[in-house]
């Protein structure tokens, strides 16, 4: 007989494994997304809620969850196998909202702590009737368990009713699903009527994949066709490769009507036997978990692949996204410096004030022009480049985040941004400028001013600036010319790549918001491969 691993090594490597699951992040919108994400969720419910507290505490009571679709009789049963109403049964669906945990008196402190669903609040109220509004007590928002106790249970056995698994009610369907992944033992229930249905069958393949231990109860069958029911059902169950899964027939009786009262003792007394024998014979008690918890961890070595693989491909995904802003706003960057190589910021009024200077213009307003066009020409580098990401980014899926399609409020400010970083180069050019006529015979050292507007043309310009240039070395020698042009030159690029540079990391900066790495793929990998070793 397989027996539960136990040891410390085991447990370390686990949370390690459940902390990698954790950080796994799936937020581009790629046609696996939503699955992995749900993986995830279901993967870090069953280790939270059963697989880490089992092995931690492999004494604690044996939890068998009632789970089915609506109107499966789940609450009834769980009444009558308790032997008393502890949970709310009735024609309204979905009847069962707040889940109801039920088990021995002297086993209450497993139960009312956190070491199983965590994420549910308990609701400890003795003298609570079933149907009260347990919400107003505590609060909408909050997901409540409540804890009841019995003494016809057997010790070392807790029953727990899940809500409606195809609940209209979707937080309901996402905690039926929870709730199941956190039991010893599945206690699948369906009906003569809808023992074919897709809900039922969906979970008894799940239940399979998942090895774990699992019954089915088929409910409320009218006595005329019992024996036909059960072999039909019998012969599907065999046909999915499920016909040694135990099986239990409650029969249709009056006291199944609008689920309202018990049902009696020999009607369940074969399925209360079974889980009994469950909880208290330590073999089979042995085998219910240690089937369930291997089942679990059996599982992760398809499970953590597909996960790690979904984590790849989102890696994939932000790189391609990030390559369009690469290549939109390098070549833009490259586009802007081959204009400047040509002298395309020496046009417009910034041409017409070079021509009028100096008799016409001053220095000061051929540098304010030049400033002014170096702007515009940043600017519509920039426009550019954002309309080419958004003509990549509308051919990539993975874009259609919210976060990457919705306009960056900032995009406004891109021409206020590109405004200072010019304004900020014209001051350090005109320390520069400063500096160069500092040491000069004050008597011929021209004006400051005269010479940064003079270098800026020449930076400018291109061909056009050649005057420029001749002007610039008569005033302050060839040597210092050249000297303030080089200067001048490495700080304009200087400039440039932080103009752009800031752009690019305002389009990107959604993108990298959203956390996609590559390391969560080799470390989910490097998880698993841990656990298998210290199997």
């Amino acid at each position: 007989m397989v027996t539960l691993d136990v040891r410390p090594q085991l447990l370390d490597a686990l949370s390690a494994l459940r902390e990698r699951v954790a950080a796994a992040r799936f937020p581009l919108p790629l046609v696996g997304a939503p699955r992995a994400r749900a993986n995830r969720d279901e993967l870090l419910a069953q280790l939270d809620d059963y697989l880490v507290p089992r092995l931690r505490e492999p004494e604690a009571p044996l939890l068998a969850v009632v789970g089915g679709s609506t109107g499966a009789g789940k609450s009834t049963l769980v009444n009558s196998l308790v032997g008393r109403k502890v949970s709310e049964a009735g024609v309204l669906r979905p009847t069962t909202r707040t889940p109801v945990l039920v088990c021995h008196p002297e086993d209450h402190h497993w139960f009312s702590g956190m070491r199983v669903l965590p994420d549910l609040t308990r609701v400890w109220v003795p003298h609570q009737e079933p149907g009260d509004d347990l919400e107003g007590v505590v609060g909408r928002e909050e997901r409540l368990l409540r804890i009841e106790t019995a003494d016809t249970l057997p010790r070392g056995l807790a029953l727990l009713d899940a809500p409606d698994i195809d609940s209209l009610v979707a937080e309901n369907r996402i905690l039926a699903a929870e709730l199941i992944t956190a039991a010893d033992i599945w206690v699948l229930v369906t009906t003569a009527a809808r023992y074919a249905d897709a809900v039922p069958w969906h979970l008894l393949r799940t239940a399979k994949e998942h090895r774990a231990t699992f019954i089915t109860v088929l409910d409320r069958v009218p006595h005329q066709v019992v024996s036909e029911v059960s072999r039909q059902y019998g012969a599907l169950l065999t046909k999915a490769g499920l016909g040694s899964v135990p099986r239990f027939t409650v029969p249709e009786l009056p006291e199944s009507a609008c689920g309202g009262g018990l049902l009696p003792a020999t009607a369940v007394a074969l399925l209360r036997a079974w889980l009994t024998h469950q909880a208290q014979d330590p073999a089979a008690r042995e085998a219910a978990v240690a089937r369930t918890a291997h089942g679990v961890l059996d599982s992760l070595r398809s499970r953590l692949p597909e996960l790690a693989g979904a984590t790849a491909a989102q890696y994939a995904a932000a790189l391609r996204l990030t390559a369009a802003v690469d290549a939109a706003y390098d070549g833009e960057y490259a586009r802007v410096r081959s204009r400047l190589e040509s002298g395309a910021v020496l046009a417009g009024d910034a041409l017409k004030r070079w021509r009028s200077y100096p008799l016409d213009c001053t220095a000061g307003e051929l540098l304010g022009a030049l400033v002014e066009s170096l702007g515009s020409l940043l600017l519509c580098a920039v426009t550019a480049a954002d309309e080419r990401v958004d003509e990549a980014w509308r051919r990539e899926p993975a874009s259609a985040a919210t976060e990457l399609t919705h306009r960056d409020p900032t995009l406004e400010n891109a021409e206020h941004r590109i405004g200072m970083t010019v304004r900020r180069w014209r001051r350090v050019l005109e320390e520069y400028a400063e500096e160069s006529v500092r040491d000069m015979d004050k008597s011929v050292a021209p004006e400051a001013e005269v010479v940064s507007a003079l270098v800026a043309t020449v930076l400018l310009g291109g061909r056009r600036a050649g005057a420029a240039g001749e002007e610039l070395a008569e005033r302050i020698g060839a040597q210092g010319a050249l000297r303030l042009r080089d200067r001048g030159a490495r700080l304009l690029s200087e400039y440039l790549d932080r103009a752009l540079r800031t752009e690019r990391e305002r389009r990107i900066a959604p993108l990298d918001a959203l956390g996609v790495h590559a390391e969560p793929q080799a470390e989910l990998i490097a998880a698993l491969s841990v656990l298998q070793k210290e199997r």
